[in-house]
Protein backbone atom coordinates (compact mmCIF):
# COMPACT_ATOMS: atom_id res chain seq x y z
CA UNK A 1 0.00 0.00 0.00
CA UNK A 2 1.45 3.81 -1.25
CA UNK A 3 2.62 5.71 1.87
CA UNK A 4 0.67 9.44 1.33
CA UNK A 5 2.76 12.60 2.80
CA UNK A 6 0.12 15.28 3.12
CA UNK A 7 2.71 18.44 3.35
CA UNK A 8 1.92 22.03 4.81
CA UNK A 9 -2.25 21.21 6.18
CA UNK A 10 -3.99 23.22 8.59
CA UNK A 11 -5.05 20.26 10.80
CA UNK A 12 -8.25 20.70 12.89
CA UNK A 13 -8.40 17.97 15.86
CA UNK A 14 -9.04 18.24 19.38
CA UNK A 15 -10.00 21.94 19.34
CA UNK A 16 -7.28 23.44 17.99
CA UNK A 17 -5.92 24.13 14.47
CA UNK A 18 -1.91 24.12 13.79
CA UNK A 19 -0.07 23.73 10.41
CA UNK A 20 1.62 20.57 10.21
CA UNK A 21 2.59 17.59 7.57
CA UNK A 22 0.82 14.05 8.28
CA UNK A 23 1.90 10.34 7.04
CA UNK A 24 -0.19 7.88 5.73
CA UNK A 25 1.36 4.33 5.96
CA UNK A 26 -0.39 0.91 5.55
CA UNK A 27 -3.63 3.16 6.08
CA UNK A 28 -2.98 4.63 9.53
CA UNK A 29 -2.14 7.86 10.58
CA UNK A 30 2.02 7.10 10.84
CA UNK A 31 3.50 10.60 12.08
CA UNK A 32 1.97 14.11 12.49
CA UNK A 33 4.98 16.82 12.95
CA UNK A 34 6.48 19.68 10.99
CA UNK A 35 9.03 19.43 7.71
CA UNK A 36 8.34 15.26 7.36
CA UNK A 37 10.49 14.10 4.49
CA UNK A 38 9.11 11.73 2.25
CA UNK A 39 11.25 8.35 2.98
CA UNK A 40 11.60 7.01 -0.10
CA UNK A 41 10.52 7.86 -3.78
CA UNK A 42 7.46 5.61 -3.50
CA UNK A 43 5.71 8.06 -1.27
CA UNK A 44 3.19 10.22 -3.02
CA UNK A 45 3.43 13.95 -1.99
CA UNK A 46 -0.37 15.87 -1.50
CA UNK A 47 0.55 19.36 -1.11
CA UNK A 48 -2.39 20.71 0.46
CA UNK A 49 -1.06 24.70 1.45
CA UNK A 50 -3.89 26.82 2.32
CA UNK A 51 -6.35 24.16 2.96
CA UNK A 52 -7.80 22.64 6.11
CA UNK A 53 -7.15 18.77 7.25
CA UNK A 54 -9.72 17.58 9.26
CA UNK A 55 -11.04 13.77 10.69
CA UNK A 56 -13.23 12.28 7.84
CA UNK A 57 -16.85 13.04 8.83
CA UNK A 58 -19.05 10.51 10.71
CA UNK A 59 -22.59 10.35 9.86
CA UNK A 60 -24.96 8.71 11.92
CA UNK A 61 -28.13 8.96 10.29
CA UNK A 62 -28.79 7.66 6.43
CA UNK A 63 -31.13 6.13 4.56
CA UNK A 64 -29.32 4.69 1.88
CA UNK A 65 -32.48 2.54 0.58
CA UNK A 66 -30.84 -0.39 -0.35
CA UNK A 67 -32.10 -3.30 -0.19
CA UNK A 68 -36.02 -2.64 -2.07
CA UNK A 69 -36.15 1.04 -2.95
CA UNK A 70 -33.15 1.33 -4.98
CA UNK A 71 -34.80 3.22 -7.34
CA UNK A 72 -34.23 6.17 -5.30
CA UNK A 73 -30.89 5.19 -4.36
CA UNK A 74 -28.15 2.49 -3.05
CA UNK A 75 -25.45 2.41 -1.11
CA UNK A 76 -22.86 2.53 -3.88
CA UNK A 77 -24.45 5.91 -5.08
CA UNK A 78 -24.90 7.50 -1.90
CA UNK A 79 -21.34 6.25 -0.53
CA UNK A 80 -19.95 7.95 -3.31
CA UNK A 81 -21.75 11.40 -3.06
CA UNK A 82 -20.93 10.85 0.61
CA UNK A 83 -17.19 10.45 0.09
CA UNK A 84 -17.55 13.67 -2.31
CA UNK A 85 -18.76 15.32 0.76
CA UNK A 86 -16.18 14.62 3.41
CA UNK A 87 -18.32 11.64 4.79
CA UNK A 88 -15.52 8.70 5.46
CA UNK A 89 -18.09 7.06 7.62
CA UNK A 90 -22.33 6.00 7.94
CA UNK A 91 -24.60 4.42 9.88
CA UNK A 92 -27.71 3.52 7.90
CA UNK A 93 -31.64 2.74 9.20
CA UNK A 94 -33.09 -0.68 9.32
CA UNK A 95 -36.41 1.02 7.17
CA UNK A 96 -35.64 -0.77 4.06
CA UNK A 97 -37.17 -3.43 1.94
CA UNK A 98 -37.34 -5.86 3.72
CA UNK A 99 -36.78 -4.06 7.05
CA UNK A 100 -33.83 -5.14 9.01
CA UNK A 101 -35.59 -6.77 12.18
CA UNK A 102 -33.81 -9.93 11.96
CA UNK A 103 -30.15 -10.71 12.60
CA UNK A 104 -30.05 -12.25 9.01
CA UNK A 105 -31.45 -9.12 7.08
CA UNK A 106 -29.09 -7.27 9.01
CA UNK A 107 -26.15 -9.33 8.22
CA UNK A 108 -27.62 -9.38 5.02
CA UNK A 109 -27.05 -5.65 4.35
CA UNK A 110 -23.32 -5.65 5.74
CA UNK A 111 -22.88 -8.30 3.09
CA UNK A 112 -23.28 -5.87 0.52
CA UNK A 113 -21.66 -2.85 1.53
CA UNK A 114 -18.68 -4.64 2.13
CA UNK A 115 -18.55 -5.03 -2.16
CA UNK A 116 -20.23 -1.71 -3.07
CA UNK A 117 -19.54 1.36 -0.51
CA UNK A 118 -17.07 3.54 -1.06
CA UNK A 119 -16.90 4.76 2.84
CA UNK A 120 -17.13 2.73 5.98
CA UNK A 121 -20.29 1.58 7.30
CA UNK A 122 -22.75 0.44 10.09
CA UNK A 123 -26.18 -0.36 9.88
CA UNK A 124 -28.54 0.33 12.74
CA UNK A 125 -30.43 -3.11 14.00
CA UNK A 126 -34.38 -2.23 13.86
CA UNK A 127 -37.31 -2.77 16.77
CA UNK A 128 -40.88 -3.66 16.68
CA UNK A 129 -43.27 -4.49 19.15
CA UNK A 130 -42.60 -8.46 18.93
CA UNK A 131 -38.98 -8.70 18.15
CA UNK A 132 -37.06 -8.14 21.15
CA UNK A 133 -35.65 -12.09 21.52
CA UNK A 134 -34.41 -11.29 18.33
CA UNK A 135 -33.35 -8.15 18.99
CA UNK A 136 -30.97 -9.14 21.82
CA UNK A 137 -28.69 -11.15 19.96
CA UNK A 138 -27.68 -7.97 18.35
CA UNK A 139 -23.55 -7.93 19.13
CA UNK A 140 -22.55 -4.14 20.38
CA UNK A 141 -18.72 -4.53 19.18
CA UNK A 142 -20.40 -5.11 15.53
CA UNK A 143 -23.53 -3.39 15.33
CA UNK A 144 -24.12 0.68 15.75
CA UNK A 145 -27.26 0.57 17.88
CA UNK A 146 -30.65 -0.24 18.27
CA UNK A 147 -33.16 1.84 16.32
CA UNK A 148 -36.69 2.28 17.26
CA UNK A 149 -39.52 4.76 15.53
CA UNK A 150 -41.43 6.22 18.06
CA UNK A 151 -43.15 7.96 15.30
CA UNK A 152 -43.45 8.51 11.71
CA UNK A 153 -42.54 4.29 10.81
CA UNK A 154 -42.51 2.52 7.65
CA UNK A 155 -43.97 -0.70 7.34
CA UNK A 156 -44.55 -2.23 11.09
CA UNK A 157 -41.82 -0.44 12.69
CA UNK A 158 -43.97 2.01 15.02
CA UNK A 159 -43.32 1.09 18.38
CA UNK A 160 -45.88 2.37 19.74
CA UNK A 161 -46.80 -0.43 22.86
CA UNK A 162 -45.49 1.37 26.18
CA UNK A 163 -44.97 -2.65 27.72
CA UNK A 164 -42.77 -3.59 25.36
CA UNK A 165 -41.03 -0.77 24.90
CA UNK A 166 -40.16 -0.89 28.93
CA UNK A 167 -38.57 -4.00 28.03
CA UNK A 168 -36.16 -3.14 25.35
CA UNK A 169 -35.32 -0.42 27.60
CA UNK A 170 -34.65 -2.33 30.24
CA UNK A 171 -33.58 -5.81 28.89
CA UNK A 172 -30.29 -4.07 26.29
CA UNK A 173 -26.90 -2.36 27.15
CA UNK A 174 -26.81 -1.19 23.33
CA UNK A 175 -27.51 1.89 22.98
CA UNK A 176 -30.95 3.15 21.17
CA UNK A 177 -31.39 5.64 19.05
CA UNK A 178 -35.25 6.75 18.38
CA UNK A 179 -36.69 8.94 16.12
CA UNK A 180 -39.46 11.21 18.32
CA UNK A 181 -43.27 12.72 17.12
CA UNK A 182 -46.18 11.54 19.07
CA UNK A 183 -48.10 9.58 16.33
CA UNK A 184 -51.91 10.28 17.78
CA UNK A 185 -51.15 14.08 17.74
CA UNK A 186 -49.81 13.96 14.34
CA UNK A 187 -53.11 12.63 12.89
CA UNK A 188 -55.27 14.43 14.61
CA UNK A 189 -53.49 17.38 13.18
CA UNK A 190 -53.38 15.82 10.15
CA UNK A 191 -56.70 14.98 9.82
CA UNK A 192 -57.92 18.58 10.40
CA UNK A 193 -55.99 20.15 7.66
CA UNK A 194 -57.75 17.42 5.20
CA UNK A 195 -60.74 18.23 6.43
CA UNK A 196 -59.97 22.12 5.09
CA UNK A 197 -57.92 21.40 2.38
CA UNK A 198 -58.09 17.38 1.03
CA UNK A 199 -54.95 15.91 -0.11
CA UNK A 200 -53.63 19.21 -1.58
CA UNK A 201 -52.75 20.75 1.87
CA UNK A 202 -50.74 23.67 1.96
CA UNK A 203 -46.71 22.96 2.31
CA UNK A 204 -46.28 25.46 4.87
CA UNK A 205 -48.73 24.18 7.68
CA UNK A 206 -46.24 20.42 7.59
CA UNK A 207 -44.75 22.25 10.83
CA UNK A 208 -48.55 22.67 12.47
CA UNK A 209 -49.35 18.95 11.84
CA UNK A 210 -45.76 17.76 12.61
CA UNK A 211 -46.01 20.35 15.80
CA UNK A 212 -43.93 21.25 18.24
CA UNK A 213 -46.20 19.19 21.15
CA UNK A 214 -45.65 16.27 18.97
CA UNK A 215 -42.29 16.19 19.17
CA UNK A 216 -42.01 16.94 22.75
CA UNK A 217 -44.28 14.82 24.08
CA UNK A 218 -42.72 11.91 22.77
CA UNK A 219 -38.45 12.92 23.20
CA UNK A 220 -40.25 13.77 26.86
CA UNK A 221 -41.13 10.46 27.56
CA UNK A 222 -38.63 8.89 25.93
CA UNK A 223 -35.96 10.27 27.64
CA UNK A 224 -38.31 9.85 30.75
CA UNK A 225 -38.56 5.81 30.30
CA UNK A 226 -34.45 6.20 29.75
CA UNK A 227 -33.97 7.77 33.06
CA UNK A 228 -36.05 5.36 35.20
CA UNK A 229 -34.39 2.05 32.95
CA UNK A 230 -30.82 3.13 33.13
CA UNK A 231 -31.03 3.08 28.57
CA UNK A 232 -28.28 4.37 26.62
CA UNK A 233 -30.81 6.85 24.93
CA UNK A 234 -29.88 8.60 21.62
CA UNK A 235 -32.55 11.41 20.19
CA UNK A 236 -32.54 11.88 16.37
CA UNK A 237 -32.87 14.93 14.81
CA UNK A 238 -34.30 17.52 17.16
CA UNK A 239 -36.14 20.49 15.74
CA UNK A 240 -37.76 22.52 18.16
CA UNK A 241 -36.27 24.90 21.02
CA UNK A 242 -38.63 23.48 23.62
CA UNK A 243 -36.89 19.58 23.17
CA UNK A 244 -33.62 21.05 23.91
CA UNK A 245 -34.33 21.84 27.74
CA UNK A 246 -34.54 18.07 28.15
CA UNK A 247 -30.64 17.40 27.43
CA UNK A 248 -27.87 18.78 29.57
CA UNK A 249 -24.28 20.16 29.05
CA UNK A 250 -22.97 19.99 33.03
CA UNK A 251 -20.91 16.99 32.08
CA UNK A 252 -18.42 15.62 29.37
CA UNK A 253 -20.14 13.54 26.32
CA UNK A 254 -18.43 10.48 27.57
CA UNK A 255 -20.70 10.58 30.74
CA UNK A 256 -23.82 11.02 29.10
CA UNK A 257 -26.41 8.58 29.07
CA UNK A 258 -29.13 10.31 26.81
CA UNK A 259 -27.72 12.15 23.90
CA UNK A 260 -29.40 14.57 21.10
CA UNK A 261 -28.61 14.92 17.33
CA UNK A 262 -29.11 18.01 15.25
CA UNK A 263 -29.64 17.89 11.31
CA UNK A 264 -28.08 20.01 8.69
CA UNK A 265 -31.48 20.92 7.43
CA UNK A 266 -32.48 21.78 10.52
CA UNK A 267 -29.67 24.17 11.28
CA UNK A 268 -29.78 25.69 7.73
CA UNK A 269 -33.73 25.84 6.57
CA UNK A 270 -36.70 27.26 8.13
CA UNK A 271 -40.41 27.82 7.79
CA UNK A 272 -39.56 31.05 5.70
CA UNK A 273 -37.96 28.63 3.14
CA UNK A 274 -41.34 26.57 2.19
CA UNK A 275 -42.70 29.13 -0.60
CA UNK A 276 -39.49 28.96 -2.34
CA UNK A 277 -38.11 25.12 -1.58
CA UNK A 278 -42.29 23.25 -1.39
CA UNK A 279 -41.92 19.66 -0.74
CA UNK A 280 -38.31 19.34 -1.75
CA UNK A 281 -38.08 20.48 1.95
CA UNK A 282 -40.63 17.99 3.57
CA UNK A 283 -39.18 16.14 6.50
CA UNK A 284 -39.81 14.37 9.48
CA UNK A 285 -39.69 15.93 11.98
CA UNK A 286 -40.65 19.45 10.01
CA UNK A 287 -38.63 22.33 9.15
CA UNK A 288 -40.16 24.62 11.98
CA UNK A 289 -39.90 28.43 12.68
CA UNK A 290 -36.59 30.74 12.99
CA UNK A 291 -37.16 30.86 16.59
CA UNK A 292 -36.57 27.00 16.78
CA UNK A 293 -33.48 27.20 14.01
CA UNK A 294 -32.28 29.62 16.56
CA UNK A 295 -32.73 27.37 19.42
CA UNK A 296 -30.86 24.32 18.02
CA UNK A 297 -27.44 26.46 17.26
CA UNK A 298 -28.09 27.72 20.47
CA UNK A 299 -27.89 24.23 21.99
CA UNK A 300 -25.44 22.92 19.75
CA UNK A 301 -23.29 25.90 20.78
CA UNK A 302 -23.58 25.10 24.34
CA UNK A 303 -22.77 21.52 24.07
CA UNK A 304 -26.92 20.07 24.96
CA UNK A 305 -27.09 18.85 21.13
CA UNK A 306 -24.19 16.77 20.71
CA UNK A 307 -23.79 15.68 16.86
CA UNK A 308 -24.30 17.30 13.36
CA UNK A 309 -25.73 14.41 11.20
CA UNK A 310 -27.45 14.65 8.03
CA UNK A 311 -30.39 12.14 8.31
CA UNK A 312 -29.92 11.98 4.35
CA UNK A 313 -33.15 10.32 2.70
CA UNK A 314 -34.04 10.75 -0.81
CA UNK A 315 -36.87 10.42 -3.08
CA UNK A 316 -37.21 10.74 -6.49
CA UNK A 317 -37.89 14.22 -8.06
CA UNK A 318 -41.13 12.85 -9.16
CA UNK A 319 -42.66 11.51 -6.02
CA UNK A 320 -41.60 14.57 -4.36
CA UNK A 321 -43.24 16.53 -6.73
CA UNK A 322 -47.21 15.26 -5.60
CA UNK A 323 -49.53 16.61 -3.09
CA UNK A 324 -48.79 16.95 0.27
CA UNK A 325 -50.16 13.63 1.52
CA UNK A 326 -48.79 11.68 -1.32
CA UNK A 327 -45.14 13.32 -0.99
CA UNK A 328 -42.82 11.62 1.11
CA UNK A 329 -40.76 13.19 3.90
CA UNK A 330 -37.07 13.54 3.22
CA UNK A 331 -34.29 14.62 1.17
CA UNK A 332 -30.49 14.00 -0.36
CA UNK A 333 -27.78 15.76 2.01
CA UNK A 334 -24.61 14.01 2.14
CA UNK A 335 -22.96 15.53 -0.50
CA UNK A 336 -23.55 18.80 1.01
CA UNK A 337 -23.58 19.08 4.49
CA UNK A 338 -19.80 19.89 5.10
CA UNK A 339 -20.15 23.06 2.30
CA UNK A 340 -23.27 24.19 4.22
CA UNK A 341 -21.88 24.24 7.62
CA UNK A 342 -18.26 25.73 6.56
CA UNK A 343 -21.07 28.39 4.98
CA UNK A 344 -22.50 28.85 8.87
CA UNK A 345 -18.35 28.82 10.01
CA UNK A 346 -17.54 31.41 7.74
CA UNK A 347 -20.84 33.58 8.42
CA UNK A 348 -19.54 33.37 12.27
CA UNK A 349 -22.29 30.72 13.45
CA UNK A 350 -19.54 28.36 14.55
CA UNK A 351 -15.91 27.81 14.82
CA UNK A 352 -14.11 25.17 12.53
CA UNK A 353 -12.76 23.70 15.85
CA UNK A 354 -16.78 23.59 17.35
CA UNK A 355 -17.59 22.16 13.64
CA UNK A 356 -15.21 18.97 14.07
CA UNK A 357 -16.23 18.44 17.28
CA UNK A 358 -19.82 18.25 16.24
CA UNK A 359 -19.24 16.07 12.98
CA UNK A 360 -16.18 14.11 13.81
CA UNK A 361 -15.47 13.57 17.35
CA UNK A 362 -18.63 13.12 18.80
CA UNK A 363 -19.98 10.67 16.81
CA UNK A 364 -16.65 8.31 17.27
CA UNK A 365 -17.23 9.02 20.85
CA UNK A 366 -21.05 8.76 21.36
CA UNK A 367 -21.03 5.35 19.23
CA UNK A 368 -17.77 4.14 21.13
CA UNK A 369 -15.96 4.22 17.15
CA UNK A 370 -12.77 2.34 17.67
CA UNK A 371 -9.93 3.92 16.22
CA UNK A 372 -11.87 7.11 14.25
CA UNK A 373 -13.02 10.16 14.14
CA UNK A 374 -9.79 12.13 15.10
CA UNK A 375 -6.05 13.05 13.64
CA UNK A 376 -4.06 11.01 16.03
CA UNK A 377 -1.17 8.24 15.33
CA UNK A 378 -2.20 5.12 14.94
CA UNK A 379 -5.64 5.37 14.67
CA UNK A 380 -7.41 4.54 10.69
CA UNK A 381 -6.58 7.76 8.08
CA UNK A 382 -10.00 8.64 7.46
CA UNK A 383 -9.59 12.19 6.25
CA UNK A 384 -10.68 15.43 4.27
CA UNK A 385 -8.65 18.25 2.93
CA UNK A 386 -10.76 21.14 2.12
CA UNK A 387 -10.39 24.18 0.14
CA UNK A 388 -12.17 26.80 1.64
CA UNK A 389 -11.31 29.73 -0.72
CA UNK A 390 -13.01 28.04 -3.94
CA UNK A 391 -16.82 28.66 -4.96
CA UNK A 392 -19.02 25.55 -5.47
CA UNK A 393 -22.46 26.23 -6.96
CA UNK A 394 -24.40 23.03 -6.70
CA UNK A 395 -26.13 22.23 -9.93
CA UNK A 396 -27.95 19.07 -11.66
CA UNK A 397 -24.71 18.63 -13.45
CA UNK A 398 -22.18 18.11 -10.19
CA UNK A 399 -25.05 16.49 -8.02
CA UNK A 400 -23.91 12.88 -7.57
CA UNK A 401 -27.31 11.42 -5.75
CA UNK A 402 -29.18 8.77 -7.55
CA UNK A 403 -32.10 11.00 -7.32
CA UNK A 404 -30.57 13.51 -9.31
CA UNK A 405 -31.73 16.51 -7.00
CA UNK A 406 -30.66 18.68 -4.24
CA UNK A 407 -32.63 21.04 -1.82
CA UNK A 408 -29.63 23.02 -2.20
CA UNK A 409 -29.39 23.17 -5.91
CA UNK A 410 -28.36 26.76 -6.98
CA UNK A 411 -26.83 27.79 -3.83
CA UNK A 412 -23.09 28.40 -4.10
CA UNK A 413 -20.94 27.77 -1.01
CA UNK A 414 -17.35 29.11 -0.49
CA UNK A 415 -15.81 25.97 0.21
CA UNK A 416 -15.13 22.39 -1.99
CA UNK A 417 -13.76 18.91 -1.02
CA UNK A 418 -10.80 18.25 -2.77
CA UNK A 419 -9.35 14.64 -0.79
CA UNK A 420 -11.04 12.36 0.82
CA UNK A 421 -9.11 9.32 2.40
CA UNK A 422 -10.94 6.17 3.39
CA UNK A 423 -8.87 3.78 5.23
CA UNK A 424 -5.26 5.97 3.87
CA UNK A 425 -6.93 5.23 0.88
CA UNK A 426 -7.36 8.54 -1.29
CA UNK A 427 -11.05 7.30 -3.04
CA UNK A 428 -12.12 11.14 -3.68
CA UNK A 429 -9.58 13.18 -5.44
CA UNK A 430 -10.46 16.59 -7.26
CA UNK A 431 -13.68 15.06 -8.74
CA UNK A 432 -12.17 11.68 -9.53
CA UNK A 433 -13.09 8.69 -7.57
CA UNK A 434 -11.19 5.57 -7.24
CA UNK A 435 -13.91 2.53 -7.49
CA UNK A 436 -11.54 -0.61 -7.18
CA UNK A 437 -11.20 0.14 -3.19
CA UNK A 438 -14.33 -0.23 -0.86
CA UNK A 439 -14.85 0.89 2.46
CA UNK A 440 -15.04 -1.29 5.76
CA UNK A 441 -17.24 -2.47 8.14
CA UNK A 442 -16.83 -0.27 11.64
CA UNK A 443 -16.01 -1.78 14.91
CA UNK A 444 -17.19 -0.25 18.75
CA UNK A 445 -15.44 -0.46 21.49
CA UNK A 446 -17.82 -1.89 24.18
Amino acid sequence: MKQILIKNAEIVNEGKSFKSDLLIKEGLIDHIGLDLIPSDENVEVIDANGKILMPGIIDDQVHFREPGLTHKATIATESRAAVAGGITTFIEMPNTVPQATTQKLLEDKFINASKTSYANYSFMFGGTNDNLEELLKTDPKKVAAIKLFLGSSTGNMLVDNEEVLKKIFSSTKMLIAVHCEDEGTIRENLAKAKEQYGDDIPIEMHPEIRSEEACYISSSKAIALAKETGARLHVFHLSTAKETALFRNDIPLEEKQITAEVCTHHLWFDASFYKEKGTLIKWNPAVKTKKDKEGLWKALLDDRIDVIATDHAPHTAEEKAQVYTKAPSGGPLVQHTLQAMIACHKQGMISIEKLVEKMCHNPAKLFNIEKRGFIKEGYHADLVIVDTNTKHTVSKENILYKCGWSPFEGTTFNSVVSHTFVNGHLIYNQGKFNDLIKGKRITFNR
